[in-house]
């Protein structure tokens, strides 16, 4: 099968979802006059090493895009696996100002480098000052860059000096309405390295 995007795929539902996959989920919470918010995003990603950056992107002029408006700052949280549910009730169209912590009864802690709430026991919360938001192509979708200025790791998740995803078995977006869960790790050296 081969299909053009501008001329449909002729299937029941898109498969560009499900394409590409397996996909982290940033769990995105930010703060504005009209208080915390927290939203999944499967659009995410790191994109830098020196400085350490972000960039996920949003479908809609949603509350998170709002907000790092006003604020210039944002967090990403990890998502593990026994986080599926509070993190798909953050998803809700609920209204603006709503706070989806407390709908979705997640606790939060403060960051260190921004004004901003976290995911208190995410496996591992990126703070990030935005750099960038960028408009894309298409209707109400934007990307949104940021430098990462701190980060959080849970401490049963650091092993041997290292941060270890078995630990909380991150919880990945696939297409459609299907998700996966990272059970296997294992380590392959590329050629050159030892």
């Amino acid at each position: 099968m081969f299909y053009r995007p501008e001329d449909g795929h002729g299937l029941p539902h898109n498969p560009f979802n499900a394409i590409v996959t397996p996909r982290p989920i940033g769990w995105i919470s930010s703060t504005g006059s009209q208080g915390d918010n927290l939203a999944p995003y499967s659009f995410f990603n790191a994109v830098a090493y020196v400085p350490p950056q972000v960039m996920f992107s949003s479908t809609g002029a949603k509350d998170s895009l709002a907000n790092i408006r006003e604020t210039g700052v944002f967090a990403v949280n990890i998502v593990g696996a026994d986080m599926l549910i509070a993190m798909s009730k953050t998803s809700a169209p609920l209204p603006r100002g709503t706070d989806e912590f407390a709908a979705a009864e997640v606790d939060k802690a403060a960051c260190t480098t921004i004004a901003c709430a976290r995911v208190a026991d995410a496996p591992a919360t990126l703070e990030c000052v935005l750099t960038q938001i960028i408009d894309l192509k298409g209707q109400n979708n934007f990307l949104i860059l940021g430098e990462v200025t701190g980060i959080h790791l849970r401490d049963d998740c650091v092993v041997d000096g290292r941060f270890d995803p078995s630990r909380y078995r991150p919880l990945a977006r696939m297409g459609y309405r299907d998700y996966a869960i990272v059970d296997t790790v294992f380590e392959h050296l590329r050629p050159g390295e030892t």
